[in-house]
């Protein structure tokens, strides 16, 4: 059984931000959003809001998501 792990907002924090620097990449942010769908009047945090942190997999090649990466054609 996995343990949920959370996060406790700082005044100033935005989701891309937490995502970023909580879970590794800001293509966790989508995800983040989605558990914790009843913050989502906030675009920039106050301090002491506790976030549920989704789990991350492995860690995607080259840190890029496929739209992003350059061809070695």
């Amino acid at each position: 059984m996995s343990r949920v792990s959370t996060y406790t907002t700082k005044q100033g924090d935005m989701w891309d931000l937490i995502a970023y620097t909580q879970l590794g990449g800001v293509e966790h942010t989508g995800r983040l959003i989605d558990l914790n769908r009843r913050h989502l009047g906030f675009y920039i945090f106050p301090a002491g809001i506790e976030l549920i942190l989704p789990e991350t997999g492995p860690e995607v090649p080259g840190g890029l998501p496929p739209w992003k990466r350059v061809s070695s054609l």
